[in-house]
């Protein structure tokens, strides 16, 4: 089981926060395909065009690093400030 934090805009367009799943491993690439292919909803806003971060047991990841068992998960859009 993993804990997956949305934030920003993803936390809007997905209309959650947070969420936990059962995962058996793989990384994060692995874990934007399965979220994407919940449906057209899930699949427009991690579209692969979006640059975003992952962040995994609070420490920037990248993608192909694996998500052991037990990790909370960070999806984090692209900001914008000025």
């Amino acid at each position: 089981m993993i804990t997956i934090l949305y934030f920003g805009v993803l936390k809007q367009q997905l209309a959650t926060e947070s969420e936990q799943i059962g995962w058996s491993g793989g990384t994060g690439r692995e874990l934007v395909a399965f979220l994407r292919a919940r449906g057209s909803e899930w699949a427009d806003a991690l579209d692969g065009s979006r640059v975003f971060r992952i962040a995994i047991d609070k420490r920037i990841a990248g993608w192909d690093e694996p998500i052991p068992d037990g990790a909370e998960v960070g999806l984090l859009p692209p900001v914008t400030g000025g």
